[in-house]
């Protein structure tokens, strides 16, 4: 329940063009999520991409700790916020999370704008797709 393996990572080349392509995408500061459904079949509803500029962030120690912020506070919600509602409509998705902050923020920020931003996430997945509300 409370994992991250390595299904569970988007690292589909074809995947990723596709979903930068011709996937929805939407701001929560200071996260940008992109994402699409996905017809193939997985082991997980959903795959992730974490991602942090490397423009605005020049030390890797720097992109590595807010990516693994991310990871985290994904780690710890994914079930409640979206992998319930994914099997209960039984869709799969692909999904991308952007770090554009300008300055690193504190894990407890991170935990909870990443919280709103998979709620937002839930409200556009049943919007796109009639999937009902619990």
């Amino acid at each position: 329940m409370y994992t991250f393996k390595k299904e569970e990572r988007l690292c589909n080349k074809r995947l990723i063009d596709k979903l930068f392509h011709n996937g929805s995408s939407f701001l929560c500061y200071p996260f940008k999520a992109s994402w699409l459904f996905h017809s193939e079949p997985q082991i997980f509803p959903a795959q992730v991409l974490f991602s942090v500029s490397k423009r605005r962030y020049k030390h890797a120690v720097d992109r590595n700790l807010i990516k693994r912020c991310m990871r985290e506070s994904y780690r710890l919600h994914k079930q409640q916020c979206l992998y319930n509602l994914l099997t209960a409509a039984d869709k799969t998705i692909v999904l991308s999370i952007g770090y554009i902050g300008k300055e690193i923020v504190p894990y407890c920020v991170i935990e909870k704008k990443m919280l709103k931003m998979l709620g937002q996430l839930g409200e556009q997945l049943t919007a796109a797709n009639n999937i009902p509300v619990k």
